[in-house]
């Protein structure tokens, strides 16, 4: 049966408690965004009551409280038959986040509210198809919704519910109502059409063709030459002499392995695998998932991460370019992209650079002075670095 009408239960509130009415109807707007009652879930009302209601309802008339407010709203939808969410609006919980908020200020009550949003269970938690964005477009915020009205429904249904479990089935499972698509491929295909139109008109054109491309995940490769690093440094009675490594190459993959990976340590003169190395050794996938990342996460700033972004996607399909054209190419990419001051080849050349350096000690890529080109594993590793790069959630920028 549907939720009572809006306006007839501010009616009938109105007729039986008046002084309650004009507070109920400020808060069920706020609650509902004009939307049917039918449609709110339990994680629209505790974000309303815990977040919504002490940030941004307000100001209140001369008398008034955020406290008598949700008890107005208590009322209201107790009227319409709504007793699970009646009891939030004056449970001891809401009681205590409210009293947070006016006492110990807004950061104080922000833990509060995400403290008792996560216990209630219907918050989707993050699963490995999908980390949750703190900025939701559109899909998103439609996916994470239907997310928690399943927790909602499933933890009403029955006293114990694997939400990891039920969020990846909600997720990935064709839908009806999506047409036969998947929650997850709305998602994806929203953050990939995001990353694309990135700042800059150069960069959205190198970037449109990956918006297909990146959609599908990319077929984790062997990695030969970090695993047979990898098996010396396990087989070699626990440690491998630094000697043993004097090609540029073989530095710089050293180099990775230790201080990058974190799969090898250093005990003297010599190096020692780590317990990370033996899991990398061990799991091929784990290996490439944990090389791919490493192709745009190095660098403090994210300009260098732009640099090492726009060289992936010139050098995916194995297109063959001087080390200077390469640059020059980079710098015409990011240079539109509205840093500031203006880029130049001297900004761009450190982070390109390096990054050639660790495609080519990984043996992904080819590389003298003359020219730089993938190898066709080395195609595929730009492909998957990227898509983890388009792919990643979005969070709120650090003043700090």
């Amino acid at each position: 049966m549907s939720a009572p009408d809006v306006t007839a239960l501010l009616a009938e509130l109105e007729r039986s408690q008046p002084d309650l009415a004009e507070e109920a109807r400020t808060a069920v707007e706020w609650l509902t965004g004009g939307e049917p009652l039918e449609t709110v879930t339990q994680l629209d009302v505790c974000e309303f009551l815990w977040y919504t209601l002490p940030i941004k309802v307000g100001p209140l008339k001369p008398g008034g409280d955020h406290e008598r407010l949700a008890r107005s709203l208590g009322q209201l939808l107790r009227l319409g038959g709504l007793e699970r969410y009646a009891d939030l609006c004056t449970s001891p919980t809401t009681i205590k986040i409210l009293r947070t908020y006016a006492r110990e200020g807004e950061d104080s009550g922000a833990s509060a509210y995400q403290q008792a949003l996560e216990a209630t269970g219907v918050l989707p938690p993050d699963v490995p198809e999908l980390q949750w964005s703190m900025i939701m477009g559109p899909e998103e915020l439609g996916a994470h919704l239907a997310c928690s009205a399943a927790l909602e429904l499933a933890i009403v249904a029955r006293a114990s519910v694997d939400r990891t479990a039920l969020t990846r089935r909600w997720l990935t499972e064709p839908r009806a109502e999506l047409g036969g698509d998947s929650w997850l491929n709305r998602v994806h295909g929203e953050r990939l059409n995001r990353w694309v139109l990135g700042r800059g008109p150069a960069r959205r054109e190198l970037a449109q063709p990956f918006e297909v491309r990146l959609h599908a995940p990319v077929t984790p490769q062997p990695l030969p030459a970090l695993h047979r690093l990898l098996s010396l440094a396990a087989t070699s009675e626990g440690s491998l002499p630094l000697r043993l490594a004097p090609s540029p190459e073989a530095l710089r993959l050293r180099e990775l392995a230790e201080r990058e990976l974190g799969a090898i340590s250093r005990e003297g003169a010599k190096l020692i695998i780590t317990e990370r190395g033996k899991r990398l050794l061990r799991s091929p996938k784990a290996m490439w998932s944990a090389v791919t990342k490493l192709l745009l996460a190095r660098g403090e700033h994210e300009f260098e991460v732009s640099a090492r972004e726009a060289a992936l996607m010139l050098l995916a399909d194995g297109t063959l370019m001087s080390p200077a054209e390469l640059r020059e190419r980079v710098a015409e990419v990011v240079g539109g992209e509205g840093w500031h001051p203006a880029t130049s080849l001297e900004d761009v050349s450190a982070p390109v650079t390096d990054l050639v350096a660790q495609l080519t000690a990984l043996e992904l890529a080819y590389s003298d002075e003359l020219a730089v080109r993938m190898r066709r594993p080395g195609q595929l590793a730009a492909l998957a670095a990227l898509r983890a790069h388009a792919l990643r959630p979005r969070k709120y920028v650090s003043s700090g």
